[in-house]
């Protein structure tokens, strides 16, 4: 069995969720995961912040003017009245929750409820067209099935057994439809998976089900060499090792979260990152197989900031660094780039929120040096250091830009460097073109 999941620019409207129900109906059994429309959770979103500030009246025409997309959504999907009186009683009864949330006081409870409703909606239309259609699908509502523990991490053990509960109460089906970001914590609260979202939901349920492959269906076909919106002739890259992604979607690659394919990594289940408007493509495989000696791609990652600790204090000593990083752990800040010698260390950081705070206890320990306006550019494919020459073709492409900081060794997949923002473009067009033959 496979795992389709679905984003919301791929079931945006209405002719959209036709294409996605005929490009799933091949007759094969499936999980189909989906995001709520494109644009319904920002809406959303901007509902609970006005709830928030007790604005009813800016919350209420937000919620009506919501509601009227998607009775718009209903009549343009539907060819039979009955459906379309079924999905709008639905819908109806979603938006009757969300007005009754504001009558109370609002807290991030209620918020998180009205956050989970945009998926339940587009699951519901989706599973009731589906029915139109004649085609076997059942709705399994994902917070029967998907939980947090006390750390917020999901809980395969338990993900694992409800779901092979929910799927044997329901019956069998040719198409099983559930919702993608949501999910109960530890409380059995309603809550959301936040990193990765419904990307994340397709990898943990490709991993309790064993799933032959989990493709992450977008409106992009698959990852690319680099990026398309500042560089010309990217392509993409067709197979990729998990760890590779994980870089590439670290440092930048937005298409994939670096956390949501972590489950399938662990279960050994590749991943397929598809074009929903181009179906036929390959698109990008992830799996755990690695091409040899192969540079894949070039990933950047915007408003970075460098900190540079100097201190004599630094030689010869241990403990410092351990006292350096106490002090991003005690502020929530991670840390992306380091880089150390003898007598002082840089770091770099994209969280800026307790810089001040940061910068103000760093000063206890040496010099602080603050560089901001920066940028990350990452190099990813199979760098093992047996692999020689491949640094060699790296540098030459950056022999031109000026290079705040450089970090390799600490993973065998990516070479990274920190620079000015101002010459992030002319990077990247070189690295294409040294690396990868395209002028």
């Amino acid at each position: 069995m496979k795992v389709l999941k679905f984003g919301g620019t791929s079931v945006g409207y209405a002719s959209r969720m036709k294409d996605v129900a005929r490009l799933i109906n091949d007759g094969q059994e499936k999980i189909v995961v989906l995001s709520a429309m494109s644009g319904t959770t920002n809406t959303l979103v901007e509902i609970a912040d006005y709830l928030h500030k007790r604005n009813i009246h800016a919350a209420s025409e937000t919620i009506n003017a919501l509601q009227q997309k998607y009775r718009t959504h209903v009549d343009e999907l539907y060819d039979t009245d009955a459906c379309r009186e079924q999905a709008w009683e639905i819908i109806t009864g979603v938006f009757d929750q969300i007005r009754s949330l504001a009558k109370d006081m609002f807290t991030l409870y209620e918020e998180k409820i009205i956050l989970a409703q945009g998926e339940i909606i587009s699951t519901n239309m989706f599973n009731i067209y589906l029915h139109e259609q004649g085609i076997n699908s059942v709705l399994l509502p994902a917070l029967d099935f998907v939980r947090t523990d006390k750390d917020a991490e999901p809980d395969m053990d338990y993900i694992k057994e409800n779901l092979r509960r929910v799927m044997a109460e329901h019956g069998k089906a040719d198409i099983y439809v559930t919702q993608g970001y949501i999910c109960r914590n530890i409380y059995n609260e309603i809550d959301n998976l936040q990193r990765g979202g419904s990307d994340y939901t397709a990898s943990l349920v490709g991993a309790a089900i064993g799933a032959e492959e989990v493709q992450i269906w977008t409106d992009i076909d698959g990852l690319h060499n680099n990026d398309p919106r500042v560089v010309e002739h990217t392509f993409p890259v067709r197979r990729l090792n998990f760890d590779e992604a994980a870089e590439l979607a670290y440092f930048g690659a937005k298409i994939l979260h670096p956390t949501c394919v972590q489950p399938a990594k662990s279960a050994n289940i590749p991943v397929r990152l598809l074009n929903t408007m181009e179906p036929d493509a390959p698109g990008t495989l992830i799996s755990n197989d690695t091409e040899r000696g192969k540079i894949k791609a070039v990933a950047v990652k915007d408003d970075i900031t460098a900190i540079k600790i100097k201190s004599s204090r630094m030689l010869l000593a241990y403990g410092f660094l351990r006292k350096i990083f106490e002090i991003f752990e005690s502020y929530h800040t991670s840390i992306d780039v380091v880089c150390t010698s003898e007598v002082s260390v840089s770091m770099s950081v994209d969280n800026t929120k307790n810089l001040d705070e940061i910068v103000s206890d760093l000063k206890k320990y040496g010099n602080v040096e603050v560089d901001t306006n920066l940028c990350t550019v990452c190099v990813v494919g199979d760098m093992n250091y047996d692999n020689v020459g491949f640094e060699a073709r790296i540098v030459d492409a950056m022999r031109n830009i000026p290079v705040r900081m450089i970090s390799y060794g600490g993973s065998r997949y990516n070479m990274t460097f920190l620079i000015k923002a101002e010459d992030k473009v002319r990077a990247l067009q070189s690295l294409n073109e040294k690396l990868f033959n395209i002028a």
